[in-house]
């Protein structure tokens, strides 16, 4: 790979991580929203087009979610947003869906994951552009059977989108009354419980033509310009996320998510 294409790239992945990492901390979605898509492009430009593409940029996604969202979760946190009881009564379904999530993603190709990339971004944002802050499923969030359903749900969708808890846990959680900025803070934790469980996972997947330094379907290089960029900017958005009103806050999300999943699904066609 010539210089003069590798730099612009490298350039590229760097510029986005750091937004990444803005996002993780605004939002509370892990920064995979942003980096999925990124490291497909990036990859694709390097020339890899193995029929697993997408699970080495879910993968490596996942496991820059981790170093996010500890971050997230600490500097949320120390404002006391993180509702530490939700976090501790979902945990066990998210981490159950998230594994399972890891099963499903790595015995699909690229092309049907870049697609429930696309449907499922496209479906949050609509929501957050559409929805109206007086929907309310419930005045709390649920427990026994509907938490044994969603708290799963949770988890599976996000693996398959290689994404944090943010994209599902903050809309989820606004429907049961909970507040938006509470929501952000609680939704880093779940993109913790969701990274850890799917990358250990996609560690233990081989993918045939893989990058270089790719240990089983995570890649190095890319994870490691990820995490230092994001581990400077993630504390920038979580001051955002707490200085902005909660309806800026949101129309800013809706916005973001439907740009992505449009690119997403127009790589398909």
């Amino acid at each position: 790979m010539q210089i003069e294409t590798l730099f612009p790239l490298i350039v590229l992945l760097m510029a986005a991580s750091a937004f990444a990492g803005v996002l993780a901390g605004l939002f509370g979605v892990g920064g995979g929203i942003v980096l999925v898509p990124v490291f497909f492009f990036v990859l694709n430009g390097l020339g890899y087009e193995t029929p697993m593409l997408m699970q080495v940029c879910l993968a490596t996604s996942l496991a820059s979610i981790i170093v996010t969202s500890m971050r997230s979760v600490h500097a949320h946190n120390k404002k006391g947003a993180v509702d530490w009881q939700i976090l501790r009564a979902w945990a066990p379904g998210i981490v159950a869906g998230a594994i399972v999530g890891v099963l499903i993603a790595t015995r699909l190709r690229s092309e049907w994951l870049t697609v429930i990339f696309g449907v499922l971004a496209g479906s949050v944002g609509l929501y957050l552009a559409f929805g109206r802050d007086s929907w309310r499923l419930g005045s709390t969030m649920p427990g026994g059977a509907g938490r044994a359903v969603l708290s799963p749900t949770v988890g599976f969708l996000s693996v398959l989108m290689g994404i944090g808890g943010g994209s599902f846990g903050v809309p989820l959680m606004t429907l049961y009354s909970v507040p938006m900025h509470r929501a952000v803070a609680t939704a880093a934790g779940f993109g913790l419980l969701i990274a850890v469980p799917s990358v250990v996972g996609f560690v233990l997947t081989p993918v045939a033509d893989a990058p270089p330094w790719t240990i089983g379907a995570v890649n190095l290089p890319a994870l490691v310009i990820a995490i230092s960029m994001t581990l400077i900017t993630t504390p920038w958005g979580a001051r955002m996320a707490h200085a902005l009103p909660a309806r800026v806050l949101r129309r800013i999300f809706a916005v973001f998510i439907l740009i992505v999943a449009a690119r997403m699904l127009w790589q398909v066609i």
